[in-house]
């Protein structure tokens, strides 16, 4: 049964049980503050458990992308190492939400392992919750009883909190769980031992295959747990574990979900896959086939690799795979981004999103490997460098903050510095660089460090959002919880009425004021998070039920929805102008400017980008009304021509704004006719990543502060150049300016014609050589030119020149070619540019250093005397 047969199967099965089949949500999440990625199936139902969002049906079934690599769900430093553990892996889950419990749920699974992929009962253990006293949690024994109609008893396996109690993070929704274990060992090994001592124990061929978890307790801040006010069920079954078990490997990677993948390589590298565990090689390889798994899903839905953020988790899952192939598959060139095109074709029929950016995944992929490749290379010479300074100082151990710093700074992986090291007999200091390494957590998670106390329930009323059609609002607190930080105490409230936007879709959340006649509290920022709108506030209100008034910031709106609504314009301009491949791939929108990221492989001219300008400021010209379609079923929107964005998760019903032709899938506030944006000026046109250009740009009354300041620079120059034709009088200056240089040049060449006579003849002797020391203000041109002539002229010499120019010391010597094996003009450079506090460097006949200290030239002209 192939990996694509199983998938359909399940999904198949689910169905004719009345499943609803829906998509797999997105791996990255944009509007979860709790979350960077999908880290397991019920991630985006999980508004559903909380009861904040109303089910689309009680039965729902899928497969989902899912991401572990941080946080409390981090399998990362297990990849490669074992036969089971992924980065990205396939979640399939059947849900109930408040209709069959645990009775229907271990039934369906039983009957779906059995009988319809026909594993063996007697290589099925199941395990059950037994209980917890410290939380007078019971022993789950309606799941046991369950069990024991389809299993024997001496297969059911009580679990501890730790393995049976499911929990989606330090707080939220939870439950008991029941896991069912699969034996895959021969019957030999099984003869041996009983798997019944190996469940839960790491084996390798004793895996968890399905978790089947009972969601009817809430994990509230203080630990406590509450009821949920309907039970449900989620489970997960790994995707891959299962394809395992049912084409009889001993290892995922030996299934056809990684096969091709590890074909690919084996043709790329050269190296041939073995399977064995300790071989450095064939981890590599895992890690290389899991690693472009999670990297190509995670770009294809929206995450660039960059130095922040889920950026950055995904660019150091990268980073990794690079790593591991260079050290261990000798690949010096890219070679990654050419496994997305077998990925594609393994995946994409079932996940579109993967055939739709596959070129620009595998862009962004050979970008990000050309430029790691580079930063090893830098980083190779850096540690030969300090290699030889810990040897010069006679210690066999690298110092760890040097270390470090290569990693740290640098990118360069602390495990090859390792490996260099021991190859040239040397050790790295393990505890101090564990202690750098300690620093910089706790220095980062300081910076992070929030206490979130449980919410604050006061009189239930409903909430709403009105912000689309007013920014002031009578309100009341609906709840509360108290929040610590580094700056501070403060709360968050969330409002019966709230006119604040909550951050999202690239804009800016709302700032403003909650106030009434007795107290008046600053708005600090407002988001979403689990349906809830939620503002930060700078303090508690002493009567936190009364009636309060909410105030946006009136200016800050304004601008921010004229920069929002010029970013629809913008993108249908850019499409009009560069052609329609041309997607959104990021956007910040803000009161001050707008960015606004985007697919296209070339840098614009300056032809397109005045034409992107000059179309977008005509539709502003138009006067184009706001038509605002709200809650419109998702196909009428699409139907319509509305452009969704690729990797934003959508509802059944959504927001469609249109301006004219312009029309989008967007929850932000907008303008109510394209006059109000005033006028859009493109600021800066940059790359933000392979394959995708960044624009940056200003509108609304950021654009008049712009044109008015253009206005005064033109009227001061004006003034400064005694001139209307500014630009007639800054041309007579260059020329001018140009004939100066000129006949400056021409001066510093007379002087140094009259220097090169007089430093001759300044020559010491030392024994059968000569020494020039000469101290000169002469700029560091003409002092290269004077040394390659006199190293020419005057034989078995060494010259030393120091210069002053411009303040700032400058070293320069010069070996005549006679002396290049006794002498060594980078060697003495280095050696007296120690005075300066500086550095340089060159070859044996010619070498240059700079430095910081001026006054050091003193002491260098002393030590050079006594060569």
């Amino acid at each position: 049964m192939t990996s694509q047969e199983i998938r359909q199967k399940f999904l198949d099965y689910f169905k004719s049980k009345g499943h609803l089949i829906v998509p797999s949500a997105p791996i990255v999440l944009k509007d979860d503050p709790t979350l960077m990625f999908s880290n397991s199936g019920m991630t985006q139902f999980k508004d559903f458990f909380l009861g904040y969002k109303t089910p689309t049906a009680p039965r729902i079934a899928d497969t989902q992308k899912c991401l572990r690599v941080s946080g409390k769900h981090n399998d990362l430093d297990d990849v490669g190492r074992d036969t089971y553990h992924h980065t990205m892996f396939e979640m399939l889950g059947n849900w109930s939400f408040g209709d069959y419990f645990k009775k229907d749920a271990i039934a369906f699974a039983w009957e779906l392992l059995t009988e319809v992929y026909g594993i063996p009962k007697e290589n099925l253990y199941v395990t059950i919750f037994e209980g917890d006293a410290s939380e007078n949690l019971e022993r789950d024994q309606d799941a046991y009883d369950f069990w024991k109609s389809h299993i024997s008893e001496d297969r059911i396996i009580n679990g501890n909190k730790k393995d049976n109690f499911w929990e989606m993070g330090e707080s939220g929704p939870c439950g008991p769980c029941s896991e069912i274990h699969v034996d895959l060992r021969t019957p030999e090994e099984k003869a041996k031992v009983s798997g019944l001592e190996l469940v839960n124990n790491d084996h390798p061929q004793v895996v968890e295959v399905w978790n089947l978890v009972f969601m009817e307790f809430n994990r509230k801040a203080d630990k406590s747990l509450e009821k949920l006010p309907q039970q449900h069920v989620d489970t997960g079954m790994g995707f891959e574990r299962l394809c395992m078990a049912l084409q009889g490997k001993s290892s995922n990677y030996d299934t056809d979900v990684f096969t091709p993948l590890i074909a690919k390589v084996e043709e790329l590298s050269g190296k041939k896959y073995t399977g064995i565990l300790e071989d450095e090689k064939d981890i590599a390889i895992r890690v290389v086939v899991d690693h472009i798994r999670a990297v190509s899903f995670a770009i294809a839905d929206g995450q660039l690799p960059s130095n922040g953020g889920a950026g950055y988790v995904i660019r150091r899952i990268l980073r990794r795979g690079i790593s591991y192939s260079y050290r261990f598959l000798d690949m010096k060139e890219p070679f990654l981004f050419e496994l997305v095109a077998v990925l594609k074709n393994q995946m994409g029929p079932f996940f579109p999103e993967l055939e739709k950016q596959g070129k620009l995944v595998t862009e962004v992929i050979k970008s990000e490997e050309e430029s790691f490749l580079k930063t090893i290379e830098n980083g190779l010479i850096r540690v030969e460098k300090l290699i030889q300074q810990t040897i010069e100082s006679n210690s066999k151990v690298l110092p760890s903050e040097e270390v470090f710093e290569l990693y740290d700074t640098y990118g360069f992986p602390d495990d090859l510095t390792r490996i260099i090291a021991e190859e040239k007999g040397l050790t790295i200091d393990e505890a101090g660089f564990n202690a750098e390494m300690e620093k910089q957590k706790l220095r980062s998670k300081a910076d992070s460090a929030q206490k979130v106390y449980d919410w604050v329930t006061l009189e239930e009323r409903d909430e709403n959002f009105v912000g689309y059609d007013q920014i002031e609002a009578e309100t009341y607190i609906t709840r509360y919880r108290k929040v610590e930080n580094k700056d501070g105490e403060f709360y968050q409230v969330v409002l019966s009425n709230s006119p604040f936007y909550p951050e999202g879709g690239g804009q800016v959340g709302d700032k403003g004021v909650l106030e009434n006649a007795v107290e008046s509290f600053e708005v600090l920022e407002t988001k979403k998070e689990n349906g809830l709108i939620i503002s930060l506030i700078n303090g508690l209100p002493k009567d936190a039920g009364a009636l309060f008034y909410a105030k946006v910031n009136a200016t800050e709106r304004k601008n921010s929805q004229a920069n929002h609504s010029v970013t629809h314009l913008l993108h249908e301009a850019l499409r009009e102008v560069l052609g329609t491949h041309v997607e959104q791939k990021g956007s910040y929108v803000g009161p001050d400017y707008l960015r606004f990221d985007f697919s296209h492989f070339n840098k614009m001219t300056e032809e397109e980008l005045a034409l992107v300008e000059e179309k977008v400021n005509a539709k502003i010209k138009e006067s184009i009304a706001l038509q605002e379609f709200r809650n419109i079923p998702i196909q009428e929107a699409i139907d319509k021509g509305a452009m969704a964005l690729f990797g934003e998760k959508y509802g059944d019903s959504v927001r469609m704004i249109q301006f004219g032709s312009s029309k989008e899938l967007c929850g932000g506030t907008h303008v109510k006719n394209t006059i109000e944006i005033g006028h859009f000026k493109i600021t800066s046109e940059s790359s933000a990543a392979a394959g995708i250009r960044r624009i940056e740009a200003i509108s609304g009354d950021k654009s008049d502060e712009y044109f008015k300041g253009l206005e005064k620079q033109i009227t001061e120059l004006s003034q400064l150049l005694k001139s209307k034709d500014v630009v007639r009088s800054i041309e007579k200056l260059i020329e001018e300016n140009a004939s100066l240089k000129t006949e400056i040049e021409a001066f510093k060449k007379e002087k140094a014609k009259g220097e090169i006579g007089d430093w001759k003849n300044a020559y010491e002797q030392k024994g059968d050589k000569q020494l020039l020391v000469k101290k000169t203000s002469l700029d560091a041109g003409s002092v290269k030119d004077i040394v390659f002539q006199l190293k020419k002229e005057i034989p078995t010499s060494v010259t030393i020149i120091l210069s002053n120019a411009d303040d700032k010391p400058m070293i320069t010597v010069g070996v005549s070619d006679d002396l290049a094996s006794s002498y060594q003009a980078g060697a003495i450079v280095k050696d007296l540019a120690k005075e300066i506090q500086g550095g340089g460097g060159g070859n044996p006949g010619f070498a240059t250093a700079g430095g910081k200290n001026l006054d050091g030239l003193e002491n260098a002209y002393q030590k050079a005397l006594n060569i």
